[in-house]
């Protein structure tokens, strides 16, 4: 069985491949832009984030909206949380579940944020003090750069990003969909839309197997 469902050894060294020049060019651009050295600009949570650009790009906590929103955002409310001056514990405690219920209100959730909230308070706890410009720059800028990078990439890896859902086969209705998922009480990293088309082309499969003729076994 695949580590990730329908990926080849194809996928995963695009994946990588593309991990590698996103990182790299984020890096070298972010340095550029703001003529200072080219690593104390990437910030751990964009390694995470470059996973799920290349090598997830269908998944809804991979879109560009997520990783630049969810990354900013999460990063800006660990900085809130950093001015506080609260115990370490607590403060780290906070920043991260903050961040979780920040980026599920905006629609924006991408584990990667839970670092950069983490990562701020990190900050603030060794060096004394982070500033409010930490979730532009670096946090906003390299994840606006990797989403960059991850648009150009996909153009010539053969998947779709920004992901759009394909549309659905005759099958599954959409409430026996939502009963399922109402029932299971799980939530599943892959989009609405692409749930229905799977579901939908699996039993589509499903039928053109059930309906090909039973080869009876030779007599002897």
């Amino acid at each position: 069985m695949p580590l990730l469902a329908g990926a080849t050894a194809r996928d995963r060294l695009l994946a990588a491949g593309g991990a590698v020049a996103g990182i790299i060019l984020a890096g070298v651009i972010a340095a550029i832009l703001t003529a200072a050295p080219v690593w104390p600009l990437i910030v751990a949570p964009i390694g995470a984030s470059a996973v799920l650009v290349f090598a997830v790009p269908a998944s809804p906590l991979a879109q560009p909206w997520p990783v630049i929103g969810g990354n900013m955002l999460s990063a800006a409310f660990g900085v809130a949380v950093a001015a506080l001056h609260w115990p370490f514990a607590l403060a780290t405690g906070v920043a991260v579940g903050g961040a979780i219920l920040v980026m599920s209100w905006l629609r924006c959730l991408h584990p990667p944020g839970g670092a950069a909230a983490l990562s701020a308070i990190l900050l603030a706890q060794t060096s004394g003090h982070v500033g409010w410009l930490f979730p532009l720059v670096p946090v906003a800028l390299d994840s606006l750069l990797l989403v960059a990078a991850g648009v150009v990439f996909h153009r010539f890896s053969g998947h779709s990003y920004p992901h759009r859902p394909a549309a659905a086969a005759p099958g599954f209705a959409a409430e026996d969909v939502d009963a399922a998922l109402a029932e299971m009480h799980e939530a599943f990293d892959i989009d609405r839309a692409d749930l229905d088309a799977l579901l939908a082309r699996a039993a589509a499969h499903a039928a053109l197997r059930r309906a090909r003729p039973v080869r009876s076994s030779p007599q002897r």
